[in-house]
């Protein structure tokens, strides 16, 4: 086998591979005696139809199908034998594939880049410092109150927040106007789903009670022949409904997991659960920080494209799920989401990984099983029945090996924020996770 390589751009190398004849030829003469011995073919029996028909008949086919596996084993070979590392899969290109003659086809794709690791060192890390307080664990314990409440109806003018059943009749110059009128509509005051001024005119109104209202829709409204039109909306107010707070009571508490212990064991549950969101998002701010300062050090690097354009797919599939989408063989994700909306983040993602994997393989590191244990328990933690859940990951050769790879992540951004400059910052829970929360990803 003939090999030779070339440097195109970059990363990207071009093989030119030549394969002796009688390689390719041998090979396809073997299988088609193969396969003579159970082929049935009117004029002769079984296993003893001439070679000369068998390659009449099935010659062509059996030769495609044997190019197929020389050049993929043929390169193969070759990358080894040049000791390269493909990023990608290569695009063929057949130069000669007559039977009788030598098969020359040439693969160009890209390679690994070589890393030469940069000191990452004397950067700054901000570290959010806050604990969960008691107003803390109140205003948590008020919005699954919220959750769990009901509608009542109020005996009383709306008010922002209050859901009214209203009719409304909308006129422009006198006219209707299509979509401008309805009945029965259920609509929260302050939820901005009606035009300005729409949902404003409305508080203060009774059940019963009448008003029109002057209102003008927006220059960007969606309906062009409405963007800044003055019309007029009759509405009649029906009924005022409140939001009435679950009471703090063993049906609430069995809502959120708590079956027994009350009201004291609920709140203590509430506050674990927040001490560990708060937790999991400041040490995710930290690592993000680390992170970026990985990439910084090595913003030089030159990554596979073929990698990138990889990462964007999954990406948009998983944009895709995330919305509801299901897989249409009719559908172009690509028009739909175009790469330019994940390629940034892709670029990210690939060169982070080609450099995680090779610091981790300069410092040795290994999972630590105990931090391993250790995280497989807060995930567990936050089921109904955690041994459950712990045996289940321990059984699961993948699921374990994800959880093993993030305990190395962790360990790597330990051991690399030894050389950092921490400035914690002191503030409140909320502030703590509004800060934390925009850099995960």
């Amino acid at each position: 086998m003939r090999v030779s390589v070339e440097t195109t751009s970059g990363l990207e190398r071009r093989l030119t591979i030549g394969v002796p004849a009688e390689r390719v030829d041998s090979a396809v003469d073997k299988r088609l005696r193969e396969a003579a011995r159970n082929v049935r073919m009117p004029g002769f029996r079984p296993g003893k139809v001439p070679m000369k028909v068998m390659q009449q008949r099935y010659g062509a086919g059996v030769r495609q199908e044997v190019l197929g596996e020389v050049v993929s084993q043929t390169f193969q070979e070759a990358v080894q034998s040049e000791q390269l590392r493909p990023a990608g899969q290569p695009r063929i290109e057949p130069h000669s594939i007559a039977p009788g003659k030598d098969v020359e086809y040439t693969a160009t794709f890209e390679i690994f880049p070589t890393i030469e690791l940069n000191d990452v060192s004397g950067f700054t890390v901000n570290k959010p410092v806050a604990e969960v307080s008691d107003a803390d664990v109140d205003e948590i314990i008020a919005v699954f109150r919220k959750q769990q409440g009901q509608q009542v109806t109020a005996e009383r003018p709306a008010e922002q927040g209050d859901t009214v059943i209203i009719d409304f009749a909308g006129t422009r110059d006198g006219e209707a106007f299509e979509g401008g009128s309805g009945e029965d509509v259920s609509l929260e005051l302050g939820s901005g789903r009606m035009i300005p001024g729409f949902e404003d005119g409305i508080v203060g109104m009774s059940a019963g009670e009448e008003k029109t209202l002057d209102l003008t829709f927006p220059d960007d409204y969606a309906k062009e022949d409405l963007q800044g039109a003055a019309v007029q909306f009759a509405i009649t107010l029906k009924e005022v409904k409140t939001l009435e707070l679950a009471p703090l009571d063993e049906t609430l508490f069995a809502a959120y997991g708590v079956e027994e212990g009350g009201e004291e064991t609920f709140r203590a549950e509430v506050r674990k659960n927040m001490e560990r969101e708060l937790r999991n998002a400041v040490q995710n701010h930290v690592k993000q920080q680390v992170l970026d300062a990985v990439i910084d050090a090595h913003s030089d690097l030159e990554i596979p494209s073929a990698l990138v354009a990889q990462e964007v797919d999954a990406m948009r599939g998983q944009m895709f799920q995330q919305f509801g989408g299901t897989p249409n063989k009719d559908l172009d994700l690509k028009s739909l989401l175009p790469d330019d909306m994940f390629k940034e983040q892709a670029d990210k993602r690939v060169k982070l990984g080609l450099l995680l994997s090779e610091m981790l393989g300069k410092f040795d590191l290994q999972a630590d099983p105990a931090k391993v244990r250790e995280t497989i328990e807060d995930i567990a933690s936050t089921y109904q029945e955690p041994e459950e859940v712990i045996n289940w990951y321990y059984s699961e050769n993948e699921q374990l090996a994800q959880v093993e790879s993030r305990v190395l992540e962790d360990q790597l951004v330990e051991q690399l924020l030894e050389s950092a400059t921490i400035e914690e910052q002191a503030c409140s829970y909320q502030e703590a996770l509004a800060t934390a929360r925009p850099q995960q990803g």
